[in-house]
């Protein structure tokens, strides 16, 4: 049970993730509108997704191991102040590919600010079973509001333009600040801060029970990266091959169906490991996720809604292990070098998220972004991906098990 103060804590620090996540996936659900007006090729469009990851992998590190030493409100209001200018400076300046690339990688280093240091900020004030509750709340109303960016940004498209979403965004991500500055303590919370170089990773290495967790996360990202960047216009591609039932929502609207189904499963699925265990929901997850990869870009050539259905489902079981995985670095972690951990979980697993949408755009060029083989391939690559993941997964939490019997004998 948590206690009512804690309750209030943490609700308004998820409310103020929320906020700064709205723009986060505003490009991804508009990106066929900058294909057409910025004339992007496949593998250009999987860059301006990707840049989004790819800074966030270069400040997570530094920005989350800083947490271990200074106060996390500094670092978070920093992270939405930084997104809130990434967003306005798309809505208003943007012309092209390059001030693209520049203001996604500006809101690529505001959200290493805010969304794992404002975990951080929840995990330092709680133990055991709350924490993993409050780690996968945190995950949920990210996920909620990621999914909701979807819909929210086709809306504001429709009413005002691309820019109207983007303004939005700016207005939620100052909003996110200010919550952020009457709420957030101002000092921070260990007594003695973590000592040693600040970017030194070799105790997180070998954290082997950690870095099991860590690999997961980094395929698991990967995936959902390239879900998240290429399902609109897949979408978008399948309805103008095959037409689309009356019944059946636009794509930034499926999409946020998908993602809200997800973020209703990321929660079950962190629900489900505490009583059956983490490894169980990881291979549960993972080689579900591989199956549907293989199959969803090869639905194409069949119809618009066994489509949406594959590409929900996949979707679904990406998100399954999400809380889990988090969850598991976290309880693993040292805590006097928590951020620093959470810090290289987060870097590997946002590396892995910068490499799948061009990986998978630079297919879609290769083999031809309207054909269903393109698809089939920038889709299905991914089983090998999660399945390498899986095994050294197993592989690296197998030992630290083996290691903790052999321990308890010699104890005994």
């Amino acid at each position: 049970m948590i206690e009512p103060g804690r309750q209030s804590y943490i609700q308004a620090v998820v409310g103020a993730q929320m906020l700064a996540q709205i723009g986060a996936f505003a490009l991804p659900a508009l990106l066929p509108t900058y294909i057409d007006r910025w004339r992007l090729s496949a593998t250009e469009a999987g860059w301006l997704i990707g840049i989004f990851f790819a800074a966030y992998v270069v400040a997570v590190p530094l920005l989350l191991a800083l947490t271990d030493r200074v106060p996390v409100k500094r670092i978070y209001l920093l992270g939405t102040g930084l997104t809130a200018v990434s967003h306005l400076g798309f809505a208003v300046i943007a012309d092209g590919f390059w001030l693209g690339l520049l203001l996604r990688a500006l809101a690529g280093i505001g959200w290493a600010e805010t969304y794992m240091t404002g975990l951080k900020a929840l995990a330092d004030h709680l133990d055991a079973v709350a924490q993993s509750r409050a780690v996968s709340w945190h995950a949920a109303g990210a996920g909620i509001s990621g999914a909701g960016s979807f819909a929210i940004a086709g809306a504001m498209a429709a009413l005002g333009g691309p820019e109207a979403a983007f303004l939005l965004a700016t207005g939620t991500a100052a909003y996110a600040f200010a919550v952020a500055a009457l709420i957030m303590p101002s000092r921070p919370v260990a007594n003695k801060p973590a000592s040693g170089a600040l970017l030194d990773y070799r105790p997180v290495f070998r954290n082997r029970a950690a870095m099991a967790w860590i690999v997961g996360y980094t395929v698991h990202t990967w995936e959902m990266a390239v879900v998240r960047g290429w399902a609109v216009v897949f979408f978008t591609m399948v309805i103008a091959r095959h037409g689309s039932p009356w019944w059946l929502p636009d794509p930034t609207v499926l999409f946020t169906i998908a993602g809200l189904a997800g973020v209703l499963v990321s929660v079950t699925g962190n629900e489900t490991a505490q009583r059956w265990g983490r490894r169980h929901v990881v291979m549960v997850a993972m080689t579900v996720a591989a199956a549907l990869s293989l199959l969803a870009g090869w639905t194409a050539a069949i119809s618009t809604p066994l489509a949406v259905a594959v590409l929900v489902l996949w979707n679904a079981a990406i998100y399954l292990d999400s809380s889990a995985l988090t969850a598991g670095t976290v309880q693993a972690a040292d805590p006097k070098l928590r951020g620093a951990t959470m810090g290289f979980h987060s870097m590997c697993g946002y590396a892995g998220g910068f490499v799948g949408p061009p990986v998978a755009g630079l297919v879609l060029d290769l083999v031809g972004r309207d054909s269903v083989v393109g698809w089939g391939l920038a889709f299905g690559h991914l089983a090998v991906i999660t399945l390498t993941g899986f095994v050294t997964l197993l592989w690296l939490s197998g030992s630290t098990a083996s290691r903790a019997r052999a321990t308890a004998a010699i104890a005994d």
